[in-house]
């Protein structure tokens, strides 16, 4: 699958706000949300215009596609796939988006972000249920066990 491989703190600085997508750097004062206030490129230091309702749903909606590093098309199907469920289809988009096996390696604290998650999950360090499993978007079930491999143990990444 692609991703996004550009600079990852011009999509905070887009959103005026910080997304945590560089783990820690996003805490210190080297965070560039905090150095320019204003977002990246040409037209970024011009008077704001107001934004549309249209505008404000896009933005939400890249802010939370940017948070959890996919693409559209991924983000689509995703959002397809709630809508098919019942109950409220934003709930249940953000239950499924937080079900991802890259997301729950971030937030179990294996890895800094959720790009590094990523890294980890795509390079087969973790083990699902005791089958190993590659796939960063694969959904966690509760009662799901995850362990990290024997081999794996002794990588720095995961220690810290």
């Amino acid at each position: 699958m692609a991703r996004y491989t550009n600079p990852s703190c011009r999509l905070c600085r887009r959103e005026r706000q910080k997304l945590f997508l560089k783990g820690t750097k996003c805490f210190t004062e080297k965070c560039p949300v905090e150095r320019r206030g204003f977002p990246p490129g040409q037209h970024g230091q011009s008077r704001r215009q107001k934004i549309s309702e249209y505008g404000v749903q896009l933005r939400e909606k890249q802010k939370v596609r940017r948070t959890y590093g996919l693409l559209e098309t991924q983000f689509r199907n995703t959002f397809a796939r709630a809508l098919k469920t019942t109950g409220r289809t934003g709930e249940t988009l953000v239950k499924l988006l937080e079900r991802r096996l890259d997301n729950v390696v971030y937030r179990l604290g294996f890895a800094p972000s959720r790009k590094a998650a990523r890294q980890l999950v795509t390079h087969g360090h973790f083990l699902v249920n005791n089958a190993p499993v590659d796939v960063p978007s694969y959904l966690v079930r509760p009662g799901d066990t995850i362990q990290v491999r024997e081999k794996s143990k002794k990588m720095e990444v995961l220690h810290a």
